[in-house]
């Protein structure tokens, strides 16, 4: 640590280190947003659908579509269960549909133009 002897010194440093604490603080509020990001329900089927498809090795989009349906079938069954009854069946093949769709969908869509920006620029 070095020592300082004047205050034009003492007020660059504190300018200094509270800038970098702005710095600092600010990255870990993207830490936060990217943890609540991945921990939302549907990236959390997205990413265990991925680390299947990793593990097992399916690179064909027929067997990650058929993945994505089991999920939208193990969905609609978790949801609405056995019944008889037309509009509960209606509503669940909704939701089947709806699921499907969305863990089907490829992950970096969900990247904001902000990110993607700082990608491009990270790049050059």
């Amino acid at each position: 640590m070095e020592t300082i002897y004047t205050i034009d010194s003492l007020n660059q440093k504190i300018k200094f280190l509270e800038a970098q604490q702005d710095k600092e603080w600010c990255e870990i509020k993207d830490e936060i947003d990217e943890i609540k990001e991945n921990l939302k329900p549907l990236n959390l089927i997205r990413n265990t659908v991925e680390e299947i498809n990793e593990t097992i090795g399916f690179k064909s989009d027929i067997a990650q579509s058929a993945i994505s349906i089991g999920i939208g079938y193990l969905a609609k069954k978790l949801v609405i269960g056995k019944t008889d009854s037309t509009f509960k069946n209606i509503f669940g093949s909704i939701v089947q549909l709806a699921v499907t769709t969305l863990v089907s969908k490829p992950q970096h869509q969900n990247v904001s133009t902000k990110e993607s920006s700082q990608y491009e620029t990270s790049e050059e």
